[in-house]
């Protein structure tokens, strides 16, 4: 059965609606992690360093959340779904991984283009906000729609 257009958008207007409050909670506690610095690089040219960047800092929340939103994405769907396990697992994984490759790659292409960049605490906290939100609204889409089993 295909899903209607109000039904889809309601789904929409859902995932932006996760982004939005990802993007303002995670944004808010990312203040508490950086607050003792006034600047901060968005990215260094190291693959390993020790140094707390703005993309360091927002891969590995967007994998967390990626990984967070799936499950609980899955178990709050109240259409019908997928198994948990294997097929819902595998969906967290994978979004998982998307995750990591979308926002790492991104992080690179930034350092490789436009060098070590150093922005203020507040500036750091609404990037970081925003790939939160971001990546928040499409795994709740993409969780949404991997796990119903009628598809739109």
């Amino acid at each position: 059965e295909q899903m209607d257009s109000t039904k889809k958008s309601k789904l929409i207007q859902g995932a932006v609606l996760t982004g939005i409050i990802n993007a303002i909670i995670n944004g808010g506690l990312q203040y508490f992690f950086l607050k003792d610095h006034d600047v901060i690089p968005i990215s260094v040219d190291s693959i390993t360093n020790n140094e707390k960047t703005v993309l360091g800092a927002a891969v590995m929340l967007a994998i967390t959340l990626a990984m967070i939103l799936t499950v609980v994405g899955y178990f709050t769907l109240k259409e019908k779904k997928v198994k948990f396990f294997p097929t819902a697992l595998w969906i967290t994984i994978k979004h998982g991984f998307f995750t990591f490759g979308i926002i790492t790659s991104l992080a690179v292409l930034w350092q490789k283009y436009m060098g070590t960049v150093e922005v203020s605490l507040v500036s750091a906290i609404v990037i970081i906000g925003v790939i939160a939100g971001i990546v928040s609204a499409f795994i709740q889409y993409l969780t949404i729609i991997s796990c119903m089993k009628d598809k739109i």
